[in-house]
């Protein structure tokens, strides 16, 4: 199930690469990250079009996430799953440009971006969602062209502190052209 941002409660398979060119750290980022980077296994285009199949015949939905992605989609991947029938989201920190072809095969495209403003390197993306930490302000995007902008308050292993989320709140209720976005998957248990 996806957990966050617009597409929350729908049913979809997590491609999560491993590796990523950000290091976030609450000192720099207002949160930790919590992706586990050391159990990935190498596989080719083929074998995880037959892994998708065979965990869920049924989902025709792919969520591409990591670490970064972009890292690693390229091309042949795309047009296998594709080829497959998938429809396929992204989930990137807009810090890489993807190909043309890459682009134009991705259906939703969320950008939570971990650089500078002036660093983010997508042209457009279906949401725009930023984790924030109490005291962060509301961001001001360089990235024009989305759809939906989302403010997610910052979790731990202890999950929401609620001086967080009643300034994220705070922060949405000032903003109405934002919206709040909880990670909802800690709250319903799963990975």
């Amino acid at each position: 199930m996806q957990g966050e941002g617009v597409r929350a409660g729908t049913a979809n398979l997590f491609l999560r690469f491993s590796g990523c060119n950000m290091t976030c750290r609450t000192e720099t980022h207002g949160f930790d990250c919590d992706t586990e980077f050391v159990s990935g296994i190498t596989m080719t285009a083929e074998q995880i079009v037959d892994r998708c199949s065979a965990l869920a015949p049924k989902c025709r939905w792919i969520i591409v996430t990591g670490g970064e992605p972009l890292l690693q989609l390229d091309e042949p991947l795309v047009d296998r799953l594709k080829g497959a029938g998938y429809m396929l989201a992204i989930e990137t920190n807009g810090s890489i440009q993807p190909t043309p072809r890459v682009m134009e095969c991705l259906d939703w495209i969320a950008c939570s971006p971990k650089v500078a403003e002036h660093a983010v390197r997508l042209e457009r993306c279906d949401e725009l969602k930023y984790v924030r930490a109490y005291g962060q302000g509301i961001p001001k995007p360089s990235l024009q062209q989305t759809t939906h902008r989302l403010l997610s308050p910052a979790a731990s292993s202890a999950g929401i502190d609620r001086e967080t989320l009643a300034w994220c709140t705070q922060l949405v209720q000032e903003h109405p052209d934002w919206r709040l976005s909880v990670q909802q998957h800690k709250i319903w248990n799963i990975r």
